[in-house]
């Protein structure tokens, strides 16, 4: 069975892959989450991530961002003292930050439909033979990390904000060797 080969052999990233990466997203709160996971990941490998993942959602109540909303310096050192997640200021600070951001565009028009509607409320279907043809940043990833910056996000530049669009499915990034391809193809319309 032939994968992208940004795989590896590690048995995290084969599941990731085959079961996670790619698949178009539509709920808000989820996509928050995993736009929060890659402003973490930033410097990092996101293997570093995956492994830390279920310890990140027990800290931070299940990505709830109503509950983050309203958190403060106390709730920062807690975090800051916590071993299994990354422990970083800025990315702590930011993440509270962004909830409240998320907020506003949440109760403008839902966070998904916010960041579906540069997709045009669909995947974009790629046909990259190889990973060398796959970009880091793209027009719209540039658009959506501009705008949300605007908003007062932050941890949100334009090669972390393609990345994101690659795992929730805005783009379809698998090689079309790759066996989860096709499959996910299939999943492009919404379930709206």
């Amino acid at each position: 069975m032939e994968r992208c080969g940004w795989v590896g052999s590690d048995p995290i990233y084969e599941a990731y892959h085959d079961t996670e990466w790619g698949v178009p997203e539509w709920d808000s709160r989820a996509l928050w989450e995993k736009l929060i996971l890659d402003g973490f990941q930033a410097g990092l490998s996101w293997i570093t991530i995956l492994k830390k993942r279920d310890s990140f959602r027990a800290a931070f109540q299940g990505f709830d961002p109503y509950i983050i909303a309203t958190w403060g310096e106390d709730d920062v050192q807690r975090l800051l003292g916590d071993p299994g997640i990354i422990r970083h200021r800025g990315k702590i600070e930011a993440t509270i930050g962004n909830a409240r951001a998320w907020q506003v565009i949440e109760a403008e028009q839902g966070f998904d439909t916010y960041l579906w509607s540069y997709m045009g409320d669909a995947p974009l279907q790629n046909h990259w033979t190889s990973l060398a043809e796959v970009p880091t940043e793209t027009e719209i990833s540039r658009a959506i990390s501009k705008d949300l910056k605007k908003r007062g996000f932050k941890f949100c530049g334009p090669t972390i904000v393609y990345a994101f669009m690659q795992a929730v499915g805005m783009v379809n990034d698998h090689v079309v060797t790759c066996h989860r391809h096709a499959p996910v193809a299939k999943m492009a319309t919404p379930p709206r």
